[in-house]
């Protein structure tokens, strides 16, 4: 595989991003990667290496890119849950900043960037999306029902809110298939708003699984903090392939 930091040019600037290719010139289908709220990483890039592998061309832009480049913060102490609220507290302006308008035109910019790209199967992608990114992603298959043809989202919080733009409110003009791991006994996504997740799925026809991952904690994909779950990631990863099986007919 090749792993390189590239630059897509958006609407708003430049955002760095980390971009994997498979061996083989292809063409491979390609999969967007949103990443989770503590930014690109080395757990991200190995992430979007292990999906690579299986034969997709990975983008995972970093989404704060308007506050700067990767890294925006010192994650040295990610893996201590006593500093988890302090990271957060410096992280969440910028989370707030990312509205429905501007994950739309972002997310245009990033498919633009790999429908450009030589190796690439023409067609729509896959989004992937972890705990913030996974509700952005979201938010992108929403907007671009065309050009994502699937979405799996891991450990996604505030799906469900009651505000007016909630992201589950939008999901009318999917067309794709939907995949939803939730944390157990999450905060930012309880057993009442998965359930309203669910409702309104199943009210807009959309093809979807929606599963609980019993004893894991949000954010359990990730490797390099505190919540890290081994067994619910391998799970996660059976789900992630099978829906990427499905969706490129392999």
């Amino acid at each position: 595989m090749r792993t390189t930091t590239v630059d897509v040019r958006t609407g708003d600037g430049v955002a760095d991003a980390y971009l994997v290719r498979p061996d083989g010139e292809g063409p491979f289908p390609a999969v967007l990667v949103f990443m989770d709220a503590f930014g690109l990483r080395p757990r991200l890039a190995e992430m979007a290496e292990h999906i690579a592998a299986r034969g997709h061309v990975v983008l995972v832009p970093n989404l704060f890119y308007r506050a700067g480049r990767s890294p925006l913060f010192d994650l040295s102490l990610l893996g201590d849950p006593g500093q988890r609220g302090a990271i957060f507290a410096r992280i969440g302006p910028h989370m707030a900043a990312l509205t429905p308008e501007v994950v739309a035109r972002d997310a245009a910019a990033y498919l633009d960037f790999l429908a450009a790209l030589d190796g690439v199967a023409p067609g729509p992608v896959a989004a992937v999306g972890y705990c913030m990114g996974g509700m952005n992603a979201l938010r992108a298959i929403e907007a671009h029902p065309q050009r994502i043809a699937a979405l799996a989202s891991f450990h996604a919080g505030r799906v469900v809110t009651d505000a007016p733009d909630s992201p589950h409110l939008g999901v009318g003009s999917v067309t794709g298939e939907l995949y939803f791991a939730h944390a157990d006994h999450d905060r930012s996504m309880t057993a009442e708003q998965i359930a309203t997740l669910e409702r309104t799925l199943d009210a807009a026809g959309v093809r979807y699984r929606s599963e609980v991952y019993e004893g894991a904690p949000h954010g359990f994909t990730m490797a390099d903090t505190a919540e890290y779950d081994e067994k619910a990631t391998q799970r996660h990863w059976a789900a992630m392939f099978d829906l990427l099986d499905r969706t490129f007919g392999r």
